[in-house]
């Protein structure tokens, strides 16, 4: 009986210790898609922040807001929100639960304003790439890689925003690199994690090309870019979308629209049509309006009034009269399945990166991968100038994980065969095992 007690009290450690929250399933890549199980998934949303970047908050902790918003998104018949700010300090179960309900996923921003690269010089870039910067990084996954409703994670966001600033490329893709190892190491799914790109025209397809080679640790899981070329009155061709699907037509990962949403003049929003159309879903996965609320830069498609009621604007009228008259294409898409990865861009005047050498993790951040990032600092302090930056280049390839990623059928060096186990939840299963010993 004693026995049969404590080999109950261990799997239920195991169970809950692997336990996802939320009923959406969760989305993975196939090929240059996305796929929630066996279909296709489109993004399909909206950006996220109100007050906007001026008054970072996190709109998944004010829950009455975001129960009165979650009802607006339902009526723009969305599936997700992205997020630029959250507090890692706080339980998130509550907004990702109400997200979930309604069907909507997050694509979360892992950096926050005071929590990410400096790239004001070539020193300050260097400098804030250091361990405290990394931990908080660690601990947003941590806070949120358990909710299934959770897309992916942007490693950064427009980073790169003019044609004299590509040598942050590096950094940002060691910050890429080292997300994708956490997450392999510590959790119990893979979760896509990739950069939203500035459309700067002199080096926005080096930008794609850069983050999707080298070696397959380093890749990211997806590009995104924001994009607001299409300005009402425009068309599939008039905007230069039809040559971007060419420029990207062999591109092997998953693209999307990190924003979208010219508002030169009236939106119309007839690039939603073109965007889940089979013109574009063969190297295209949809896209994100910008934005939510109104702010100072006048994009949003709801007011938020001073009583905290929500007006939605004539474009919110029109963006979901667009969504409701655009279906996704049915069967695939015209994805590709296999691909391979892109080839480094070369140096030029409008590209400073010279060869494919990243920055090795700061020495103290490797101790996250083998003991967590702990809890997060919140919105609280800062990072630009704290801890120890890089001190060396790293070798290609050592960003791999040590254990098998989920759903991989390759066994790191050392790993039990068939043994995939995340390194965070190893000490609970122990304590588990212990106890039901000593029950027995």
């Amino acid at each position: 009986m004693k026995a049969c007690l404590g080999l109950s009290v261990l799997a239920a450690t195991i169970a809950t210790a692997f336990a996802a929250k939320g009923n959406l399933p969760p989305v993975t890549v196939k090929g240059n898609a996305f796929f929630a199980g066996d279909e296709r998934f489109y993004v399909r949303g909206v950006a996220y922040q109100p007050g906007g970047a001026a008054d970072a908050a996190d709109p998944l902790l004010d829950l009455k807001a975001l129960a009165r918003d979650v009802e607006n998104f339902k009526s723009l018949g969305i599936n997700t929100v992205r997020i630029y700010t959250i507090d890692n300090s706080q339980n998130h179960d509550e907004g990702m639960k109400m997200l979930d309900d309604a069907g909507i996923y997050l694509a979360l921003d892992a950096n926050t304003p005071d929590y990410s690269l400096n790239r004001e010089n070539a020193s300050t870039l260097h400098r804030s790439y250091n361990e405290v910067y990394l931990q908080s990084v660690f601990a947003t996954i941590d806070a949120f890689a358990d909710y299934n409703n959770l897309l992916l994670f942007f490693s950064g966001n427009e980073v790169i925003n003019q044609k004299n600033n590509t040598n942050a490329a590096p950094y940002i893709k060691a910050v890429t690199r080292d997300m994708k190892q956490y997450i392999a190491n510590r959790q119990s799914r893979i979760i896509p994690v990739g950069y939203s790109a500035a459309d700067v025209a002199e080096n926005i397809e080096a930008q794609a090309l850069y983050f999707n080679c080298g070696t397959d640790d380093e890749r990211s899981d997806f590009f995104a870019f924001n994009d607001y070329s299409w300005c009402d009155p425009s068309s599939f061709t008039k905007s230069g979308w039809d040559k971007k699907v060419e420029t990207y037509s062999s591109y092997s990962k998953p693209i999307f629209l990190s924003e979208f949403g010219c508002i030169t003049n009236q939106r119309n929003w007839g690039e939603i049509a073109a965007l889940y159309s089979e013109d574009m879903t063969g190297v295209y996965s949809g896209g994100l309006v910008y934005e939510y609320t109104v702010e100072e830069n006048g994009f949003g498609i709801v007011k938020v009034n001073a009583d905290g009621n929500i007006v939605p604007n004539e474009d919110f009228k029109r963006l979901a009269k667009a969504y409701k008259a655009t279906a996704n294409p049915t069967g695939d898409g015209g994805y590709k399945k296999d691909g391979k990865a892109s080839e480094c861009p070369s140096e030029s005047d409008e590209w400073e990166v010279k060869g494919t050498t990243l920055p090795a993790i700061p020495e103290r951040a490797t101790e996250f991968m083998k003991e967590g990032a702990g809890a997060g600092p919140g919105l609280a302090g800062g990072s630009h100038t704290a801890g120890e930056p890089s001190d060396g280049d790293a070798e290609p390839g050592s960003g791999s994980p040590t254990r098998s990623p989920p759903g991989s059928t390759d066994s790191p060096q050392g790993a039990a065969a068939g043994l995939d186990v995340p390194v965070r939840f190893v000490g609970i299963i122990a304590a588990s095992a212990l106890f039901s010993a000593v029950l027995f």
